[in-house]
């Protein structure tokens, strides 16, 4: 089975990224760098790639330009299983530059989005009763970081 390798495009900043992300999540860390050559497409010396692994999950950063940038499109799922660990990551992820969003996403500085989640959540939202569903979402859409508390509470009824 081939493995899926997310590829993450940033202008210059892929090796400041890794470091970043792989100082936040547990077994994480830089596999390799590559820098451009004499032949460019960028100038000789500058980063190319930075492969880099999260908790076991590969990732491929490079340095592609300013051509792309990061949008909402693609997000980054973080299925966590307390709420320690929902303020750990939001809190990392929102710090120096980032931005919080509703519903447990946010962006980090480098404009990736990300979903700091519950690992219940996918159940409660897809539970048959649709009464309790209706109000897991209706509390899920007031806030920005998650309250699994709340959230139980709502389920609770």
């Amino acid at each position: 089975m081939p493995r899926i390798v997310p590829n993450l495009w940033f202008d210059t900043e892929s090796e400041e990224a890794a470091a970043f992300y792989t100082s936040i999540f547990p077994s994480s860390h830089v596999l390799s760098v590559t820098r451009y050559g004499e032949h460019g497409p960028r100038e000789a010396g500058l980063v190319m790639t930075v492969e880099f692994e999260l908790d076991g999950q590969r990732f491929m950063a490079i340095n592609g330009g300013p051509e792309f940038t990061f949008n909402e499109a693609l997000s980054l799922e973080i299925r966590c299983s307390s709420q320690d660990e929902i303020d750990r990551y939001w809190d990392r992820l929102t710090a120096d530059g980032g931005e919080p969003g509703p519903c447990g996403w946010l962006k980090d500085r480098f404009g990736v989005s990300w979903q700091v989640t519950h690992e219940a959540i996918e159940d409660m939202l897809g539970d048959a009763d649709q009464t309790k569903v209706d109000r897991v979402m209706a509390a899920i859409l007031q806030m920005g970081k998650l309250d699994i508390a709340e959230i139980e509470r709502a389920a609770a009824g």
